[in-house]
């Protein structure tokens, strides 16, 4: 018995062993490399060994969201903000709020009165100012940097403006409004637009018009995030690289905010399940997807001068936002490790430089 509890203990003990080296360490001179949280993940276990073990940089996935932080108008939930702001302070590893304004998963209260009208420009405002001065207040000096407007651009058009409730109602300076109450409530805070499709030249074109307004006008902002949900196919290295000279020409820090890799063709609509779609991984994928994160890595390096961060949107194909989106019923696997927690071919390609 005494040789089999041996072997036993040996056993556990080597399954939470750290590797040596993690994400973080092989890019510590290039750039902080981060992951999405929910809470779950940061309480003890195996989440939270291989986040300390690869990761510098964390971004709580839903938590610090509008709706999820502020279901009613005189009533804050923070308890799961807090349980990932905690366990970020314990392990030292710095934290990305998200996100100040967007217009998903903004609770209704927000745009209507008692009686169900909806309100003025005034009275938006100051919900605006008030809810994102007592978010960037709590956080105060634990969050360096926030996505304090998210996809305030439509994906197609030629409007610089999605016709959002806090566009129709307040108008297109509810943006320079949201960036003001943030950098007022934290200065010392790196304050960034946050969006995705910006490697498609008329988003690009329109998200670079919507920055350069906002620098020209004084506003405080400091970056801009570029959300990166890519996929096996796209994009091309040209199409990346023109989004990271654009925007840095404004003078602005790039992070890559939420980066995934589908092994499908790109959609960005949800759509009806069809009978041609499966949920598979396939050696051919495995091969697609390593090739095409080292190719993003390879810029990001090469570009490491304009770049101030990178983070995963969700931390191993165990779970992931894109299962079941935009196809309900089909599962992606989008990320460095697989279901285990194990490193993909991906994975190694991104460290191998």
């Amino acid at each position: 018995m005494r040789t089999v509890s041996s072997y036993v203990l040996i056993a556990i003990t080597v399954a939470f062993v750290a590797p040596e080296k993690g994400l973080k360490d092989y890019y510590k001179n290039y750039f902080p490399i981060g992951v999405a949280v929910n809470p779950r993940m940061v309480q003890p276990g195996s989440d939270a060994e291989l986040i300390k073990a690869q990761f510098n940089s964390m971004t709580p996935e839903n938590a610090m969201k509008m709706g999820p932080i502020h279901p009613k108008e005189n009533r804050y939930y923070w308890k799961d903000a807090d349980a990932i702001a905690d366990f970020a302070k314990q392990n030292t590893i710095k934290l990305r709020g998200h996100t100040l304004c967007w217009h998903n998963q903004t609770p209704s209260w927000f745009f209507t009165d008692s009686a169900g009208k909806t309100v003025s420009r005034d009275v938006l405002l100051a919900r605006l100012k008030r809810h994102i001065t007592d978010v960037v207040s709590r956080y105060k000096g634990r969050i360096y940097a926030w996505d304090v407007v998210n996809e305030a651009v439509p994906d197609t058009g030629k409007s610089i403006y999605r016709k959002s409730k806090f566009y129709e109602i307040i108008g297109e300076d509810y943006i320079e409004k949201a960036f003001q109450y943030a950098h007022e409530a934290d200065p010392s805070a790196q304050l960034f637009y946050n969006d995705y499709n910006t490697e498609t030249s008329s988003k690009r074109d329109r998200i670079y018009q919507l920055l350069k307004k906002l620098k020209d006008k004084g506003v405080p902002i400091n970056g801009v995030g570029l959300q990166a949900h890519w996929s096996i196919y796209e994009p091309s290295a040209q199409e990346l690289e023109e989004s990271i000279n654009k925007f840095a020409s404004l003078g602005l820090k790039i992070q890559f905010t939420e980066v995934d890799m589908s092994v499908y063709p790109k959609e960005h609509e949800r759509r009806a399940h069809r009978e041609t779609d499966k949920s598979e991984f396939t050696a051919e994928m495995n091969d697609k997807q390593a090739a095409q994160y080292k190719m993003v890595f390879d810029l990001f390096r090469k570009h490491r001068d304009k770049i101030t961060g990178v983070t995963f949107w969700n931390l191993t194909d165990n779970y992931s936002w894109l299962d079941n989106f935009p196809v309900p019923g089909r599962k992606d696997y989008p990320l460095l490790f697989d279901q285990n927690g194990q490193p993909k071919k991906a994975y190694e390609n991104v460290v191998k430089f």
